[in-house]
């Protein structure tokens, strides 16, 4: 599977930005893309000013239908598992790993729910399917106060999985960034040991903006990383 696997240091980091900003960019490169969230909660919560749900935002970059993009889909805002348990269903984690869309031909970004720790059930969260699914990771953090803590955190959880994290993406990135902004970026990188890209703010949730901030992402890159090798010519 060709892809990514975009989480967050939290709920509202901007994952749904970031992957959206990906998919364009992708898509506006020629590559044939595919969203999947696979879990949605929060339907009953009011979207920004302007701004679709998550999954009709993905949709809009890749062409898709909302409903397959997210195929299970809860109104309360809590995690997965306690807006299931609302609705008096329970997420079954094989049917939640079949549910990934297997497509040798597109590239694949998958978006997670919350943070990297958030459950979908008793053992099974965001980390698990990262791990079933054999994606490499992009984490969104804030660029703010705050984010050192939450982002280093999220990366420890990753390692301690064995999962690859392809780069850390500070959002909304300023025009004009503070002391604080530029070395939390700093520090960051240099503690983790790990790339650290910036999305500025997409202002309006058009394809063609989001596809200019996603082409300021080193996405080839990143998928260049996460690419099998080649076999050797004979």
């Amino acid at each position: 599977m060709r892809g990514l696997l975009v989480t967050g240091t939290d709920t509202g980091v901007g994952k749904t930005v970031v992957s959206a900003a990906l998919l364009a960019a992708m898509a506006a490169a020629g590559e044939r893309v595919r969203a999947h969230k696979p879990v949605l909660t929060g339907l009953d919560d009011a979207a920004p000013s302007g701004w679709p749900p998550d999954h009709e935002l993905l949709a809009s970059v890749t062409g898709m239908c909302a409903e397959e993009i997210a195929p299970l889909r809860y109104a309360p805002a809590a995690s997965p598992q306690l807006a299931a348990a609302l609705c008096g269903e329970r997420i079954d984690p094989a049917h939640l790993l079949a549910s990934v869309p297997a497509d040798p031909g597109r590239t694949i970004i998958v978006e997670g729910v919350g943070g990297l720790l958030t459950p979908f059930a008793d053992g099974y969260g965001v980390r698990e399917l990262a791990a079933s699914l054999g994606l490499p990771l992009v984490v969104a953090a804030r660029p703010g106060l705050g984010t050192i803590n939450h982002t280093l955190l999220t990366l420890e959880a990753a390692k301690a999985a064995g999962l690859q994290v392809r780069a850390v993406v500070l959002t909304p990135w300023p025009e004009r960034p503070s002391a604080l902004e530029l070395s939390n970026r700093e520090t960051i990188a240099r503690t983790a040991g790990v790339a650290v890209a910036e999305l500025a703010r997409v202002m309006a949730p058009q394809p063609d903006a989001l596809a200019r901030a996603g082409a300021r992402l080193p996405w080839r890159k990143w998928l260049a990383a996460s690419a099998p090798p080649q076999p050797a010519a004979a």
